[in-house]
């Protein structure tokens, strides 16, 4: 039965001009390149400067992939950005991606689902498009974390960077198997009870603050391992595929002992596993599409790839979405 699907027309990133790297922490705070690396896998981050908002780096990472996809501002009628550090509590900034874009019709809406924010807007932009009320999504995943990071806190101010990533995708018509291009299932989850082992202790709603990012590391650590393989496994059961005739896994780069875990659970091999965290730190919202431009550009992505997405976020917000690319 032939079905609509999505499918991905193009893909760009955009990275703060500054790089900060674990040896210029160690000027910072009480840390070392050695502790961090060992913990976390990062060896740098880019760090936004005043003028680079969360905007800036979203219009830079959409023109990108719209100049990817050889379309324009005319060509798209929905634009999602998913990001917890918006440049403003409103308007969204997915209107001022629109506007910067050049982009004057359609729609334009943020998704906050922290870390797991680009899954669910892929996942959301999808539906969309299926019900056929909309051609062409602009899904952008784009963060200034270092805007909400208590720098004096050694245990989380080393994991966080900034940037943004996006793809386009287009509503086109599939046969209806896993062979298709394009989103072919996606699933997500939430759990508030987990709310106070990863959150910001602020917010215009209760202390009228911005507030500084809070997390318990081994908490997080426990349920990204333990719990997230259910919606990964569920992409494999809802389309009949399975982790062996996956190209590539693509996870959020939150940690790269998470990443390596996570894929052994799973039986995904190594070598399917795209890491970038490496570079680029935790860019919440941001790192899968930045991920996932990286792995494009430089060849390992190919056109007819089976490649799974996945993330865990704040609160906790989890999901999977498995593309035909």
């Amino acid at each position: 039965m032939k079905r609509t699907r999505s499918i991905v027309r193009g893909i760009g990133s955009y990275l703060p001009r500054r790089r900060l790297t674990n040896q210029d922490l160690e000027k910072q705070v009480e840390t070392s390149h050695e502790w961090i690396v060992q913990r976390t896998g990062i060896e740098a981050r880019h760090i936004a400067d005043d003028d680079e908002t969360t905007s800036v780096l979203g219009i830079k990472a959409a023109e990108a992939a719209l100049a990817d996809a050889g379309l324009t501002a005319s060509d798209i009628d929905l634009v999602i950005c998913a990001t917890s550090t918006p440049d403003y509590t409103f308007p969204s900034t997915a209107t001022m991606i629109q506007t910067g874009i050049g982009m004057t019709h359609g729609a334009a809406f943020d998704l906050q689902a922290v870390c797991t924010g680009f899954v669910y807007a892929v996942a959301t932009a999808d539906k969309f498009l299926q019900s056929g009320s909309h051609k062409r999504a602009l899904v952008v995943g784009a963060e200034t974390f270092s805007r909400i990071l208590d720098w004096n806190d050694r245990t989380t101010c080393v994991l966080f960077g900034d940037g943004a990533g996006a793809i386009v995708l287009e509503a086109q018509e599939g046969e209806g198997t896993s062979a298709d291009r394009g989103v072919l299932t996606s699933h997500l989850r939430s759990d508030g009870r987990y709310r106070d082992k990863l959150y910001v202790d602020g917010g215009p709603g209760s202390t009228k603050t911005t507030g500084v990012l809070k997390m318990e590391g081994r908490e997080v650590f426990k349920f990204a391992v333990g719990m997230v393989a259910d919606v990964v496994q569920d992409a494999f059961a809802a389309t009949g595929t399975s982790a062996e005739e996956l190209d590539w896994f693509v996870p959020h780069q939150a940690n790269k002992r998470i990443i390596t875990a996570s894929a052994d659970k799973l039986g995904i091999a190594q070598d399917k596993v795209v890491i970038t965290v490496n570079r680029h730190g935790n860019t919440s919202a941001a790192s899968i599409p930045l991920a996932l431009d990286v792995a494009r550009k430089d060849g390992r992505i190919k056109d007819g790839d089976l490649v799974m997405i996945e993330a865990i976020g704040g609160g906790f917000t989890w999901g999977s979405a498995l593309i035909r690319w």
